[in-house]
C-alpha cells in the first residue's frame, strides 16, 4: 500500500507509509469493534441454547442489535467518578486495557503478506504488549479506592502472571520446533505435517501444549471457570465495580477483543492459522482470511461452550493448576521438544 501512494499517487514517502499504516490500523480495529458487538451477541446465544433459553431476540431481526442497543445505553449514561478515587488513574485504566487489546493485533497475520507489521519478534511483542493488560486491571482496583475492586486488582495480578509463566513455556516449544519468532513463519511452518494435515496441534509431541495454552489462554481472559477476578458472589463486580458508562463499556470491548485475540492466537500456534486444515490444492482456493476466521469462531465457541457448563474454581485450585501442574509441565515439554529436535536434526 505504501508503494501504491508512492509510485501511483505520487506522494512522499515518509506520507505514503504514514497514510497506509493510518488505512492498516482502521481495516483491523473497525471489523474488530463491529466483531466483538457481534460476538458479544453469539457468546449470549450459545449459553441461551446451552440452558434452554432464547437469547436476545427483540432487538432488530433475531435480536442481532441487542450489542448496539447496550452500547448506546452505556453512552447515553452519566460517568460517575467516585469522590474518593484517584481520578486520573481512575480514568485511564480502562483506556489502557481497550487500547493494548487492540494494538496485539498489528502482528497477527491474516494470510501472507496481509499483516499490519511482519515483524521478525513477533511472538515477543505479542507476549509483551498483552501483558501489559494486567496494569488496567490493577490500576483501576487501587485507584477505585474500594475494598472489592482492590481484592479483584489483587487476584488478577497474581492470577494473570501465573498463566502467563506457562503460556511462554508453551511459545518456546512452539518457537523451538518452528525456528522463528514471526507469527507468519510458525504458520508456513505448520504447513504439510505428515503430508496431508496443517497445524502443529497434529504432531503428538506439541498437542498436550496446545491445550494447556487452550486452558491458560482462558484463565488470561478472566474467562470461567477463572473468573475470580470477576466473582459476582465474592467481589460484587471485581474491579469494574464502580465503573459506569463508556469506562465500563471499554472493560467490557477490551475483554472480549482479547478473547478474540486469544482464540486468534490459539489458530496461529497450532492450528495452522491461515492456512487450511488438510494440505490439499482444493482447499487454498478459500482465502486465507477466511480459514483463521473460522477457526476463531471455533475457539470462540469453545470459550462460549466451556463458560455455560464449567463451574468456577476456587482461587486455591486456580493457583495449584498454575504452579504444580502447568508450570512444570510445560517446563519438561521445554526439555523434550529440544531433545527430540536435537536428535532429529543433528543425531545422537
Amino acid at each position: 500500500m505504501t508503494a501504491f501512494f508512492n509510485t501511483t499517487v505520487g506522494l512522499p514517502y515518509g506520507f505514503a507509509w504514514f497514510l497506509a499504516t493510518i488505512i492498516g490500523i482502521l481495516l483491523i480495529a473497525l471489523p474488530l469493534m463491529l466483531a466483538v458487538a457481534m460476538i458479544i451477541y453469539a457468546d449470549r446465544k450459545i449459553w441461551a441454547a446451552m440452558a434452554l433459553r432464547r437469547g436476545p431476540n427483540v432487538v432488530g431481526p433475531f435480536g442481532l442489535l441487542q450489542s448496539f442497543a447496550d452500547g448506546l445505553k452505556v453512552f447515553l449514561q452519566e460517568t460517575i467518578v467516585p469522590a474518593a478515587s484517584n481520578k486520573a488513574l481512575f480514568l485511564l485504566a480502562p483506556i489502557i486495557t481497550f487500547t493494548v487489546a487492540l494494538i496485539v493485533w498489528a502482528v497477527v497475520p491474516f494470510q501472507v503478506g496481509v499483516v499490519l507489521a511482519d515483524i521478525n519478534v513477533g511472538l515477543l511483542y505479542v507476549l509483551a504488549a498483552s501483558s501489559l493488560g494486567v496494569y488496567g486491571i490493577i490500576l483501576a482496583g487501587w485507584a477505585s479506592n474500594s475494598k472489592y475492586p482492590f481484592f479483584s486488582a489483587i487476584r488478577a495480578a497474581a492470577q494473570m502472571v501465573s498463566y502467563e509463566v506457562a503460556i511462554g513455556f508453551v511459545i518456546i516449544s512452539v518457537v523451538m520446533w518452528a525456528g522463528s519468532f514471526n507469527l507468519t513463519a510458525i504458520v508456513e511452518a505448520q504447513k504439510g505435517l505428515y503430508g496431508f494435515v496443517n497445524g502443529f496441534g497434529f504432531n503428538p509431541l506439541l498437542f498436550p501444549m496446545a491445550v494447556v495454552f487452550l486452558i491458560s489462554a482462558l484463565a488470561e481472559t478472566q474467562r470461567a471457570p477463572f473468573d475470580l477476578t470477576e466473582a459476582e458472589s465474592e467481589l460484587v463486580a471485581g474491579y469494574q465495580t464502580e465503573y459506569s458508562s463508556m469506562a465500563f463499556a471499554l472493560y467490557w470491548l477490551g475483554e472480549y477483543a482479547n478473547v478474540l485475540l486469544m482464540c486468534a492466537l490459539n489458530a496461529t500456534l497450532f492450528w495452522g492459522g491461515y492456512l487450511p486444515p488438510f494440505d490439499w490444492a482444493p482447499l487454498y482456493v478459500v482465502p486465507g482470511i477466511i480459514w483463521l476466521f473460522a477457526k476463531i469462531l471455533f475457539f470462540f465457541f469453545v470459550f462460549s461452550w466451556i463458560k455455560a457448563t464449567v463451574p468456577r474454581y476456587r482461587y486455591d485450585q486456580l493457583m495449584r493448576l498454575g504452579w504444580k501442574v502447568f508450570l512444570p509441565l510445560s517446563l519438561f515439554w521445554v526439555f523434550l521438544v529440544s531433545g527430540v529436535l536435537m536428535l532429529m536434526r543433528v543425531g545422537v
